[in-house]
C-alpha cells in the first residue's frame, strides 16, 4: 500500500532528479534507497558530470547506499525512483537485492522525452552474433581454469 511515508521519498527522488537537470549533470532520474526511515543513499543522472555511461540515478545511489551501509546487498532497503529502471539499472537493482522498486514515471515517459530503452530491451534476446554490437565468444583454458578455482575455493563470499 502506498501511503504518506511512500509518497514523501518519492517527493525526495523527484527533487534529486530535477536538481541533476538544472545543475546540467544528465537527464531527469533521481533516486534514494531508504533503511527503514532513514535514506542511506541518493543519486541523480550524472552521466554528463562524470562522462560516464553508468552513472544512472540509480547506480549512483546504490553504490553511496552500499558505502554507507558496508555492504554489497541492501536485502533490508527499498529504492525510490522518479521513473521506471533502464535495463542497467533493473540489472543492478536485482545485484543489490533491495526489497522493493517505486518509480514515478514509466519508461513510456522516459521514451516520450527521447530517454527510449526499448531498443536494449529488444537487443537482449537477439542471438549474439546478430545483436547491433555483436557479442563474440573467445573461450580459453586459462579462463575455464580460473572459474574451476572459484568454484573449489573454500574461503569465498557468495553474492
Amino acid at each position: 500500500m502506498i501511503g504518506e511515508r511512500e509518497k514523501r521519498f518519492m517527493q525526495m527522488a523527484v527533487k534529486l532528479s530535477e536538481k541533476g537537470m538544472s545543475n546540467g549533470d544528465g537527464g531527469p532520474f533521481g533516486t534514494i534507497v531508504v533503511r527503514g526511515e532513514e535514506v542511506v543513499g541518493e543519486g541523480w543522472n550524472q552521466v554528463l558530470r562524470h562522462n560516464d555511461p553508468t552513472a544512472h540515478a540509480e547506480v549512483v545511489a546504490i553504490r553511496a547506499a552500499c558505502k554507507k551501509l558496508n555492504t554489497f546487498q541492501l536485502h533490508d532497503c527499498e529504492i525510490y525512483t522518479s521513473c521506471e529502471p533502464c535495463p542497467m539499472c533493473l540489472g543492478a537493482i536485482y545485484w543489490a537485492r533491495p526489497q522493493r522498486v517505486y518509480y514515478a514515471n514509466t519508461k513510456e515517459d522516459a521514451a516520450a522525452i527521447d530517454f527510449d530503452d526499448s531498443f536494449i530491451y529488444r537487443e537482449i534476446a537477439v542471438p549474439h552474433d546478430e545483436k547491433k554490437i555483436p557479442l563474440i565468444g573467445m573461450p580459453t583454458a586459462e579462463a575455464l581454469t580460473v572459474f574451476h578455482a572459484w568454484k573449489e575455493k573454500g574461503d569465498k563470499t557468495l553474492y
